[in-house]
């Protein structure tokens, strides 16, 4: 187990407050502290085939090592539904809220790796949820597997990024290899080339900020049924407002569209979206403002 305590950052008033909440959330859940509490990124792809790049908007997971073969599993966006359950290498799931089978799955998984056999206290809370339109899987599955790696490690000893990847590219297959990539191994500024062998990285310079242009995520709310209709109307009016171009986050059809605008028109946008949508009696899409950002890390 590594031996740097991850429990200090709950009391620590200079942390990030996602970060301290979620120590001290593990503490408050399962009586001890964290040893490791790591971030990682929301992903995202770009209108180009092969690039992707992660987002200035994390989640985070604390971790702290059991002996006694169980795992106990909680979330502040499920409070009532935390769990204590056996850490099983194989055969059926136990029974579980089905929040709590994907971390459980990638538990699983780790332990047959050799990571966390005797258990382990758990906490994942993500800053966004599903409807602002970025996938939440990936980097949640990315940070659990970081910490708890990182907590049944010899200390110093950091996770391996690639080989978590490829077990996890094993244990969740229906998640998004891209966007997996992109939290782990994501920088600054830049956008990660797919198209390179894992080990020799490739990178691409984006950064809208630096070119005086900015990224937002734009989400329209309501019916599934009526979000393409909804999506392809607020890009119609952005792009008249002076947006330049437009493209789906992740590899499926979804809620949001990641649409690039010059700085100055950013109120302009928005304010052509709303108005559209109010006038017709809709929900006015959400936006958020992305920024291009670095990979999971350990949060000291």
């Amino acid at each position: 187990m590594t031996g740097r305590p991850g429990g200090d950052l709950a009391r620590r008033a200079t942390a990030d407050p996602l970060f301290r909440l979620v120590a001290y959330a593990l503490e408050a859940a399962h009586g001890r502290p964290p040893a490791a509490v790591w971030s990682a990124p929301y992903a995202f792809r770009l209108g180009s085939p092969g690039l992707v790049a992660a987002a200035g908007w994390p989640t985070a997971a604390a971790a702290a090592p059991r002996d006694d073969g169980l795992v106990r599993l909680s979330s502040l966006a499920h409070p009532a539904d935390s769990c204590d359950l056996p850490l099983t290498l194989s055969g059926p799931l136990p029974d579980a809220p089905a929040w709590a089978v994907r971390p459980y799955t990638v538990l699983r998984a780790l332990a047959r790796a050799g990571y966390g056999g005797g258990g382990t206290d758990l906490h994942v809370q993500g800053s966004l949820t599903g409807a602002a339109g970025l996938a939440t899987a990936e980097p949640a599955d990315c940070a659990v597997a970081l910490a708890v790696a990182d907590v049944h490690s010899a200390a110093g000893e950091r996770p391996d990024r690639a080989f978590l990847a490829r077990l996890l590219a094993g244990a969740v297959p229906e998640g998004d290899d891209g966007l997996r990539r992109a939290v782990f191994h994501a920088r600054p500024g830049r956008a990660l080339l797919l198209g390179a062998r894992p080990r020799r990285r490739r990178y691409v310079a984006f950064d809208p900020a630096a070119s005086g242009a900015r990224l937002v995520l734009m989400a329209v709310r309501g019916e599934a049924a009526d979000r393409p209709r909804e999506l392809a109307r607020a890009v119609s009016c952005a792009r008249r407002a002076g947006a330049l171009s437009a493209w789906p986050p992740g590899q499926r059809p979804g809620r949001s569209l990641l649409v690039l605008l010059p700085q100055a028109r950013l109120a302009a946008v928005r304010s052509a979206v709303a108005e559209d949508f109010r006038g017709r009696g809709r929900p006015v899409p959400r936006f958020l403002n992305i920024a291009v950002a670095g990979a999971a890390r350990r949060e000291e």
